[in-house]
């Protein structure tokens, strides 16, 4: 038996967190790629709980970036950053469900090199921005192209290959009624560029609408903690993921499931007010849901939780909380 047969979504799920169908999002059916999360865009497809979707995502410029002498700020159109594919319109999702999406697979697709990664002005960790507003002027402005492929991983130099450890960077729900750009991480999801998100992964999102208006897109070939300069090795891709409902599931932020922890996802900023985010809402996982006293859980992360930097660049920083399942009981 597959540890997904035991997950909250297989065992919860309207579904059974069985494919009960199969879609797919091609750029031509697409269109045109919403940079904002809402429910005010017209949904590109409708699903019942059980499809299985693939989706043509783009890389998070668009597919605008195409030599290493281009000039990111005179290409690129901020905040037209993040396109994303959806909104999908789930059927039976309401307010205070939950939308269960198990990540079967992330291919790379398009002529090489397909992976793009660049340096900003007033964009990165380690520079001054418009909200760290400084004198010291912008790094100067560098673009990498570089062959992605699922086999041989992202080359990097002649030198230096890097694993090919893809995930989504931006995938979540429509927020009750906000229209938010898809640069922003918040409750809903959002751009948390967590590496967790990926391939054998769950992650349950908040359902804050009805039919969810599920978005992704902004998939990263590679990243390390805190997507420091603020760009990961940015890639189009055939995304694949299988749709769920948990009914009457109400969670505050994402959360993720996978074969060997629970995660809690947190999105604010100052990072710290990100990390307490997600770790209290894993003491009230495991509390409601594990059988556990909220003081017992508090103390007991302190000694065994663990934490995971998505992004520090963002307008809101996202941190993910978790527990490994072996210890939260889970398992047994």
């Amino acid at each position: 038996m597959s540890w997904f047969e035991q997950s909250i979504m297989a065992r919860k799920g309207v579904a059974g967190g069985k494919a009960l169908s199969t879609h797919s999002i091609t750029e031509d059916t697409q269109g045109s790629y919403p940079y904002v999360y809402g429910a005010f865009e017209k949904p590109v497809l409708t699903v019942d709980p059980g499809a299985v979707i693939s989706a043509e995502t783009h890389d998070a410029f668009e597919g605008k970036i195409q030599q290493e002498t281009d000039k990111p700020s005179e290409i690129l159109n901020f905040p037209y950053l993040n396109p994303q594919n959806g909104p999908i319109y789930v059927n039976g999702a309401e307010k205070g469900d939950c939308l269960a999406v198990y990540i079967e697979s992330i291919v790379p697709r398009g002529p090489q090199p397909r992976g793009t990664t660049v340096i900003m002005p007033e964009f990165g960790g380690l520079v001054p921005t418009a909200d760290t507003a400084l004198l010291t002027a912008p790094l100067p402005e560098r673009v990498r192209k570089l062959h992605v492929d699922v086999d041989t991983g992202v080359k990097w130099s002649d030198r230096i290959t890097l694993p090919y450890e893809p995930f989504i960077g931006t995938i979540g729900t429509a927020p009750e009624i906000e229209a938010i750009s898809s640069l922003v991480p918040d409750y809903y999801g959002g751009n948390m560029d967590l590496p967790d998100v990926g391939p054998g992964a769950v992650i349950y999102l908040p359902v804050n609408t009805k039919g969810a208006y599920l978005f992704l897109g902004d998939c990263h070939a590679a990243q390390g903690d805190g997507e420091l300069c603020g760009v990961a090795i940015e890639h189009p891709t055939v995304t694949t993921v299988k749709v769920d409902i948990i009914k009457n599931w109400t969670i505050r932020s994402p959360r993720l499931e996978n074969e060997k922890f629970f995660m809690t996802i947190g999105s604010a900023r100052p990072m710290e007010d990100a990390v307490r985010g997600a770790y209290r809402e894993l003491i009230r996982w495991l509390s409601a849901d594990f059988g556990f006293d909220e003081i017992d859980a508090y103390m007991l992360l302190t000694q065994c939780g663990r934490v995971r930097l998505g992004n520090m660049v963002d307008p809101k920083y996202t941190l993910g909380a978790s527990i490994l399942k072996s210890i939260s009981g889970a398992s047994r």
